[in-house]
């Protein structure tokens, strides 16, 4: 054991006995355990730090605007107005569209993983 986690370790002992580490939010209660295997490793915490922050990755937060607008328009029976929810619908599927595109080409792994697809569908295996 190296001398940060014996450090650790001594802090932890230390706040048992003091009794900080009761009635803590969600003491006795099994951890919820998310599965992050979609999200790459290197981004991980990143996505977690924000989630707990309830902060929305920018795709996704794009992708809630477009639902929204949708279900607007949907309800919408004015044609001027229509139109203007419309404008403004396109404009978030084209920004989705080009954020989406934009981190496809910025990730190595994803260009392999839909190189190797194509092969397949190509018969290329």
């Amino acid at each position: 054991m190296d001398i940060i986690s014996l450090i650790a370790e001594n802090k932890i002992r230390e706040a048992i006995e003091k009794g900080e580490l009761k009635n803590l939010p969600g003491q006795g209660k099994p951890l919820e355990l998310e599965d992050l295997s979609h999200v790459p490793e290197d981004l991980r915490a990143g996505y977690k730090m924000l989630k707990n922050a309830g902060v929305l990755p920018e795709e996704m937060e794009i992708k809630k605007e477009i639902i929204s607008l949708q279900k607007l328009m949907d309800c919408c029976y004015e044609e001027e107005k229509k139109n203007i929810i419309k404008k403004q619908l396109n404009e978030k599927i084209l920004r989705f569209n080009l954020l989406m595109e934009k981190r496809a080409v910025s990730s190595p792994a994803l260009s392999f993983y839909k190189d190797k697809i194509f092969d397949k569908f190509a018969g290329k295996d």
